[in-house]
């Protein structure tokens, strides 16, 4: 089983005061239990890298980057995963998912992955199946 790491499912994981910290450790720790693909883009670890910047948890997100990018897990987008989300983006409303989901859409979309670590609705919405 492959599944798609989220930027809102990994600092939920980080943050202990984030509302869905539990929630997001137990799902992890089934993931990780049942030995499930994990992946992710190179958008959602800047994303996180953002938001982890002057956090406790930054070099988490440094660690993990190292640990994806070695065993192959850490997908660069391709110009046509960037081209879908733009003409998504362009066409949207202002209840629409923001670029990195639209990325992260046209990866999954692209590698055929339906579940997304995650309780982001954009990615329900966009027919995935969110984990937690």
């Amino acid at each position: 089983m492959r599944v798609f790491l989220d930027t809102v499912g990994l600092l939920a994981v980080w943050d202990k005061s984030d509302q869905w910290h539990a929630a997001a450790e137990d799902c992890l720790g089934k993931l990780l239990a049942s030995r499930a693909d994990l992946v992710t883009t190179t958008y959602v670890l800047l994303e996180c890298g953002n938001a982890a910047a002057r956090r406790p948890y930054r070099l988490a997100v440094s660690q993990l980057r190292e640990r994806m990018e070695e065993s192959g897990r850490l997908i660069a987008p391709t110009r046509e995963d960037w081209e879908n989300a733009w003409r998504v983006y362009a066409s949207g409303g202002k209840d629409q998912a923001g670029m990195v989901d639209l990325v992260s859409f046209a990866v999954m979309r692209r590698l055929g992955i339906s579940q997304a670590f995650t309780n982001d609705r954009h990615f329900q919405q966009a027919g995935f199946e969110i984990l937690f």
